[in-house]
C-alpha cells in the first residue's frame, strides 16, 4: 500500500491569509501567486493581482485602493521582514517598511500604520515618510496578535506571558493581566469600548471595559483545550463570536455597561518602560483582573441566556465554575477543511500563524449584521460560509424542531441554549445559509 501523500500540484491557487477590512464589507486574500479582494456579503470577486509569486499577508486600508502586503509562500512576492504600502489604483507601491526580522502582521488606518514581530510591536505614523512614533516589547508573538480599535486604541502582547497592553490616544497605555497563559486572540468592539481575549488554553474568553480594564465578563468556549482562530463582536457589540480548531462557531451574549464612568478598576499600577524601545509620552497603565460589581445589561436574550447548559447543577454551591460559567448561546459546526501545510512553504500568515509551519489561515469570523455573519478560511480547500443566527420554537418537553428531526444537541459544536420553558418558549439557533468556495471562481 503507498501511504505516502500525494505532491501538491505546482499549479494549484493557495489561499495563504484572510483578512477583513475595518467595516467587515470586505476581505482580501494572500494568494501564492498574489492577493484578491472580496464582498464579505455575497464572496463576489472585486479585485485581483498576479504576481506570480506568494503575499503572506494582505491587508486592506479600509474600502481604498490601499493595501499592506508582505511576501510568504514558496516563493515569497517581498522579503518577509518588509512592509509594502501597495496602491492598486496606481499598480505600483507607494512606499516600503524594512524590520530585522519577519513581519507577523499588519494593522492600518488613516493615521498609523501597525506592526507586529515576534518579540515586539512598532507603530507608525502613515505619512509619504512614516516616521516611527513607539515601540513596545511584547512575550513571545509568534501569531503576530494586535488589534487597532475605531478609537485608535491599539492591543498588543504584554511582555509578561497572558498580559495586554492597551496603548491610548494620548499615549497612555494600560496594562491588563488577562490570562495566566499565553494570550492567543485579541479583539476590539466596533465602538472601542469592549476588548475581548483568549489564551491558547482556548476555554475561557474574557471580555473587558476599555476605559479602565474591568473586566466585565468571563464566557466559556469549553472544557477541552482547543485553539482559537478567530474573535468578533456584533455591530451592537452585544454577541461575540468565536471560531477555534474543534471546528466549531460559539456565540455569546456580551453584556454592556450601563455607564463607563461608573466601573472602576479593582486594582492600578504604573506600566514599566520598554528598555531599548521610546516610549510614549505620560505612559500609565490600570490593571483589572475581576469586574468591579457593576451593573450591566445584555442586547438580545434573557437573563439565563448561556447560563442552562447544565440545568440546576448551576445553581448547586461548592461544584466546580464550569458548571455556574456562562456558556455560548448557539453554537454550529463550519467547514475547517484538511489543509496541512498547503503549500505555504513555512509562511506566517493571519489567524493561524508559526514560525516553522505553515498551516493556511481558518475560521476567520465577521459579523454582517446582528444575525448574520460570516466564516472565512484559507489552503487549498479555501472556503467562505454565511451563518444566520434565528429563533426557533421549542415543544412542550422543551424540545425544538430541529432537534426532533435530528438537528444538533448539546454537545460540542451542537449546542443551542433555551430562551424559555414550556408552551411558547423560543430558542435561538444558529444555522448556516450558504457557502462557497472562492478560489477560482468568477
Amino acid at each position: 500500500m503507498n501511504t505516502r501523500p500525494p505532491l501538491e500540484n505546482a499549479s494549484s491557487t493557495v489561499a495563504l491569509s484572510v483578512q477583513f477590512n475595518d467595516d467587515r464589507k470586505m476581505f482580501s486574500v494572500g494568494l501564492n501567486s498574489g492577493f484578491c479582494i472580496f464582498d464579505t456579503e455575497t464572496c463576489s470577486l472585486l479585485n485581483t493581482r498576479d504576481f506570480n509569486a506568494g503575499i503572506g499577508i494582505a491587508q486592506m486600508l479600509g474600502s481604498s485602493n490601499i493595501l499592506g502586503l508582505v511576501g510568504g509562500g514558496k516563493q515569497p512576492k517581498f522579503a518577509r521582514n518588509k512592509l509594502i504600502i501597495w496602491d492598486e489604483s496606481k499598480s505600483q507601491t507607494a512606499l516600503e517598511i524594512s524590520a530585522l526580522l519577519p513581519v507577523l502582521s499588519v494593522q492600518l488606518t488613516k493615521s498609523l500604520i501597525v506592526i507586529a514581530l515576534q518579540n515586539s510591536v512598532r507603530i507608525y505614523k502613515f505619512t509619504k515618510t512614516p516616521t516611527l512614533l513607539s515601540a513596545f516589547e511584547t512575550a513571545s508573538n509568534p501569531w503576530g496578535i494586535c488589534a487597532v480599535s475605531s478609537r485608535q486604541h491599539v492591543a498588543f502582547l504584554g511582555r509578561t506571558k497572558g498580559h495586554v497592553q492597551l496603548l491610548e490616544k494620548t499615549g497612555n497605555v494600560k496594562i491588563i493581566p488577562a490570562h495566566s497563559s499565553a494570550v492567543r486572540a485579541i479583539q476590539f468592539s466596533p465602538d472601542g469600548d469592549l476588548l475581548a481575549t483568549a489564551s491558547e488554553m482556548g476555554t475561557l474568553i474574557r471580555v473587558f471595559a476599555t476605559s479602565n480594564c474591568a473586566r466585565l465578563v468571563e464566557l466559556r468556549r469549553g472544557i477541552d483545550p482547543a485553539t482559537i482562530f478567530s474573535l468578533a463582536f456584533s455591530p451592537s457589540g452585544t454577541q461575540l463570536a468565536c471560531t477555534s480548531d474543534k471546528s466549531t462557531l460559539h456565540i455569546f451574549d456580551v453584556p454592556r455597561p450601563n455607564s463607563s464612568s461608573d466601573n472602576q478598576p479593582t486594582e492600578a499600577s504604573v506600566s514599566p518602560t520598554s528598555p531599548g524601545f521610546p516610549p510614549p509620552s505620560g505612559a500609565v497603565a490600570a490593571s483589572s483582573s475581576s469586574p468591579s460589581g457593576n451593573t450591566t445589561t445584555s442586547g438580545n436574550g434573557s437573563a439565563n441566556d448561556g447560563r442552562g447548559k447544565w440545568g440546576f447543577l448551576s445553581k448547586v454551591p461548592l461544584l466546580p465554575r464550569m458548571f455556574s460559567d456562562v456558556y455560548s448561546f448557539a453554537s454550529t459546526p463550519f467547514e475547517a477543511g484538511e489543509d496541512q501545510s498547503a503549500g505555504t512553504g513555512g509562511v506566517i500568515i493571519s489567524g493561524n500563524r508559526t514560525l516553522g509551519t505553515g498551516r493556511p489561515a481558518k475560521g476567520m469570523v465577521a459579523w454582517l449584521k446582528e444575525d448574520t455573519l460570516v466564516v472565512v478560511g484559507g489552503g487549498t480547500d479555501a472556503r467562505w460560509e454565511k451563518f444566520v443566527v434565528v429563533r426557533e420554537a421549542m415543544d412542550g418537553a422543551g424540545t425544538a424542531a430541529s432537534q426532533q428531526q435530528g438537528g444538533y444537541g448539546p454537545q460540542e459544536g451542537q449546542q443551542q441554549q433555551q430562551d424559555g420553558v414550556g408552551s411558547g418558549a423560543t430558542r435561538r439557533v444558529c444555522v448556516r445559509s450558504g457557502w462557497k468556495k472562492y478560489l477560482g471562481s468568477p
